[in-house]
Formats: C-alpha cells, structure tokens, sequence
C-alpha cells in the first residue's frame, strides 16, 4: 500500500468497554478513532475525516448502525463500511447492504485476529476504490481537455461561443438549484462538439456563414447526435450525453429527436442548452435583456418556462462592467497572459469580427498559445481589456514565445 494511501479507521460502538478492548488490541497496527454513538461519528467525519473504513455497531441508541453507514455513505461514499452486530437476522442484513452499502459483517464477539484479517481486506478495498478513482478522474478529465482542445483548433469562434453558453449555462444552474453544475457547464461547452464529424467544406461554409444545400443542412441538424456519440464514449458521461442529445428539443416535443419526449421528461441539462443557445444567439445579435426575456417567455412551446423564469438574474453574466475591476488595464496580445480575465471579447480584426475568446474568460496558457498562433494568421483587434487579479501578477512577468 502505498504511503500516501488513507488507512486511518473508525471504530463506533455504544459500549466502551468494547471501545477500549478495540483500542488496545489494534492500536498498534493500525490507525484507529473511536466514537461512542452515531452523532459522535459523523462529527469526526466531518473535523477528520474522510476515514478509509469504519466499523460500526448495529444496536446503538439514537442511531442504529445501518443509520449511521447510510449517512456516511451519502457523505464519504468511497469509505470502505463494515457492520457489528450480534444480530445478523435476514431482515438486517437486507437493510444493512440496501441502504448502507455494506462491505462485510462481523458477528459479536469478534477476535481480534478476525476483525484484524477483515481490516486489511477493507483497506485493501479502499486503495483499490480510490485508486480506480483517480484513474478514471484522469481518464474523464484528459478526454474533456482533447475534445476542448479540438474545438478550440478547429474554430476559435465556435469555442468561444462555446464558452460564453457555459457561463451563461452555469448561472442559470445555480438559479434553478441543480446541485451540481458541472453537469450542465461541459454539456454547453461541448455541445456542438459534434461538428468535427462533419465534412471540411460544410465547417467552412458554416463558419463563413454560406448557404447550405439540404443534404448539408441535414448533416448540420444532425450535429446534437454527432456530439452526443462522441460524448457517451466517454466514462462518466452519460448525462452530459442525454442533456447534449435532446439540446434542440422543444418544450412540447416537436423538434429533434424525434420521438415522445416532452416537458419535464426531457433531461434538466438539455431544457437549460435550449434556452441558452438562443440566449446566447440573441444577445450576440446586440438585444436587451428586457427583449431575450420577452422572446423566451414569447416562446412557452419551445422553452420550459422554470428555466425562462430565471434568465433575467442569470443573463448579467454577459454583461460585464468594463472599467468597474480594480486591476482593469488595456493591454496588447503580446502582454496578455495567464490569469488574466477578458473584460471584452477578443475579435477579428475583419470587418465584421468573429469572437475568439469570450468576455469573462479567465486566460489559461493553453489558451494564450493557441490564441497567438491563431492571431499570427488572422489578426485580432488590440488592445485588449482584462482584469488583471494580484495572482496573475506573477504570471505576467514570466515571458511566453508565440
């Protein structure tokens, strides 16, 4: 096991002459905390916690051990959880791995050399849980920065667009309390992912705005499925999939996919992607806020109305204060560095400019690379308007050779 692995245990028992036998017999090979009943446990998980495994009894007052190991599996799901009981009838044995997920049963009395081999095992567990955490972690998070990667290569206006949704996405997530939001966030910023899969003269077309044949548009409309595909491939994705899938789905069903979903049976994440695509495509055009709610709420057959109703709190994220910062600066593409925060969209420098990094986009130096080396060819409008907090102070001193 390796020196960096959790291996620290919680021994929960309402009799303390048991606390202390543990104490005693194991101290010495492993790290052991004890607690006296339920309340006390899950307050030491919250000052020390997370624990790698915890053994706990079941006959306690207050809270009964499957109580107590369906609360730490809601709050440290990755801890390794082992019942005590001098009880072991069917019925709480059903409980005990239905609601708290239980790895192991130890009947009363237990010798130490039991409860020891049984320890080692569940810490065992516990390195393997995490490990494969970790992994997967790495795997999930290394796929969402190629993807992202691609997009932002493959048209620069499109990530930025891209990014502009997730913020606005993210927003309105918060508003609607959807516990987490990360969810709907890489949903809106890979949900065009798709257009990779289409031919190179319709991206062109598309990025210069040209009129499309009907097999063109086709493949166009098509793109929700494409990105979707791509999507579910990857672990962990599926409801960022679901959410990518039906993001053209109308409120009352009509739309792509074409089947008998509506209303509230359509995923959170794609009634959000609704109504941030036109959102989004409304304010580009230069429309009010006052004027995107009105057309959003004009619309009760295209957008879920709980969504429309907090798009007023949740739009001022694309509108940011120029000027109101305290490090705000005017500064060229050659001093723009990691850290800093657009106060403006970067632009083209062509007539009618193409967005290439958004308002409100915290520059990361992939990104400034990228940016530079897109500018080399297609020169964008400076100076450019960032914030400049005090940890990218230090950032802004290192030199970066477009």
């Amino acid at each position: 096991m390796s020196p960096e692995t959790n291996t620290r245990i919680l021994f929960v028992d309402d009799d303390p002459n048991i606390l202390a036998a543990m104490h005693r017999n194991l101290r010495k090979h492993f790290a052991l905390d004890l607690a006296a009943d339920g309340n006390a446990a899950l307050e030491l998980f919250k000052t020390k916690g997370p624990y790698a495994v915890i053994v706990a009894d079941m006959s306690m007052p207050v809270m009964n051990g499957v109580e107590l190991l369906e609360a730490v599996h809601a709050c440290s799901p990755d801890t390794v959880r082992i019942m005590l009981t001098g009880n072991a009838d069917q019925h709480t044995a059903s409980e005990a791995v239905n609601r708290g997920n239980v790895f192991r049963f130890l009947s009363k009395p237990c010798t130490p050399e039991a409860l020891s081999a049984t320890l080692d095992i569940s810490l065992k567990q516990y390195e393997l849980i995490t490990t494969e955490k970790a992994l997967l972690n790495k795997t999930l998070n290394g796929s969402l920065q190629v993807l992202t990667d691609i997009l932002a290569m493959l048209d620069a206006e499109a990530f930025g667009q891209a990014q502009l949704r997730r913020m606005v996405a993210r927003e309105l997530a918060i508003k609607l309390g959807i516990g987490s939001t990360w969810d709907v966030e890489i949903a809106a910023l890979l949900a065009e992912i798709g257009i990779v899969t289409l031919p190179p003269v319709v991206r062109e077309k598309l990025r210069s705005r040209q009129s499309l044949t009907i097999n063109e548009r086709q493949l166009v409309e098509r793109i929700p499925e494409f990105s979707s595909r791509l999507l579910a491939s990857i672990p962990r994705l599926e409801t960022v999939a679901q959410a990518v899938f039906y993001q053209n789905k109308n409120f009352d069903g009509s739309g792509f996919p074409v089947d008998d979903i509506c209303r509230t049976e359509i995923p959170i994440g794609a009634r959000v992607l609704r109504v941030v695509h036109d959102l989004v495509k409304m304010h580009n055009k230069g429309t009010s806020v006052d004027d995107i709610v009105g057309a959003l709420k004009a619309g009760p057959e295209r957008y879920d109305p709980t969504v429309v109703r907090e798009v007023s709190a949740s739009v001022s994220v694309l509108h940011v204060k120029r000027g109101a910062a305290a490090g705000m600066r005017s500064v060229s593409l050659a001093e723009l560095a990691p850290g800093y925060v657009l106060l403006s969209d970067i632009v083209t420098a062509e007539a009618e400019g193409a967005v290439v990094l958004c308002v409100g986009t915290t520059v990361n130096a992939t990104q400034l690379q990228r940016l530079r080396n897109f500018a080399s060819l297609n020169p964008v409008v400076e100076p450019i308007a960032v914030d400049i907090p005090p940890l990218a102070q230090l950032e802004s001193r290192k030199v970066y050779i477009g």
